[in-house]
């Protein structure tokens, strides 16, 4: 794209971790929106849209991320603005993946939207749907102890640990707290669910954890779903897991596909994700119902980055 961004607006969250206590003032010149509902984001970016708003800067965590770009069909059609993401929120994994820290503020979006040739980088979402619903779109979703992790992940917040840190110890407390689990713990039971990757079922039983993602990049350099790659990327593991404490370094290292396979350990790059399953998963931080879920990879959109 080599043009400049000349039409700014931006999504605040100011109850976002990095926001609280911070003025809300709208520079002059820009559209501005802090909506307290996903019905008035809707309208913002409905409003954006008219305005001809090329750029939507999104200040807020990886849930403003997920309701902006969930918004992004009705309110744009198939023709959506660049976006730039600013690490307002507790984790930013979105942000993380795309290199921008905390030192991308707003006042440095606006100076590299001006640029005749701004840098972007491009990435696609995943689309999670259910039946007779719209889409959720977001970039990363889980269940079994990946939800669970999640809602332990509410207790690292509390202990000050935020972004990269905070991912690391919600997985560090995840592994933890399976090891010296019980063979009957939650952890270990898993949770129950059919699953078929590109049409394919998968092995019956139940799931230790299920994670998909459409991030190339995990903090400090993890790779549960091999090498980092464009696409949906999957890992599926039975429960309960077997030989965890030999195979969970390997996983992180992104190393040992089919040694993991026999003992349970499955990733894979899917077009297309089905799954039957009992209990909530977790998009983006957020619970939502279990039930009969359909995700796809969605459209590429454009990023704006330092």
């Amino acid at each position: 794209m080599a043009r400049a961004l000349t039409t700014v607006g931006v999504v605040r969250n100011p109850r976002s971790h990095g926001n609280r206590g911070r003025a809300s003032g709208a520079p002059e010149g820009l559209n501005w929106a802090e909506p307290e509902t996903p019905q008035a984001l809707l309208l913002d970016m409905k409003r954006f849209a008219a305005a001809g708003v090329d750029l939507v800067v999104i200040d807020g965590g990886d849930g403003t991320v997920r309701e902006v770009l969930s918004a992004l069909p009705e309110a744009y059609g198939d023709r959506p603005p660049v976006l730039a993401v600013l690490a307002s929120g507790k984790t930013n994994v979105l942000a993380l993946d795309l290199g921008a820290g905390r030192d991308w503020t707003l006042a440095e979006v606006l100076r590299r939207a001006a640029a005749s040739a701004p840098s972007l980088k491009s990435r696609a979402p995943l689309e999670v749907t259910w039946a007779g619903q719209a889409p959720v779109r977001g970039f990363i979703l889980g269940l079994g102890a990946f939800a669970r992790a999640t809602q332990m992940s509410k207790a690292v917040h509390r202990m000050g640990a935020y972004h990269s840190l905070s991912v690391a110890l919600t997985l560090a407390g995840a592994a933890l707290g399976t090891l010296f689990d019980t063979k009957g713990s939650p952890w270990r039971r898993g949770v129950g669910a059919a699953v078929t990757v590109d049409g394919a079922a998968q092995p019956a039983g139940r799931r230790f954890v299920l994670i998909a993602t459409a991030l190339k990049r995990l903090p400090f350099g993890l790779q549960p779903f091999g090498p980092p790659r464009e696409g949906m990327k999957v890992l599926d593991v039975d429960a309960p897991p077997r030989g965890l404490l030999a195979a969970l370094p390997v996983v992180l290292a992104g190393r040992g596909d089919a040694w993991l396979a026999a003992r349970g350990y499955r990733r894979s790059l899917s077009d297309r994700l089905d799954l039957r399953v009992d209990e909530p998963i977790v998009i983006d931080g957020e619970v939502f119902p279990g039930g009969e879920i359909s995700v796809r990879l969605g459209a590429p959109l454009r990023f704006l980055v330092p």
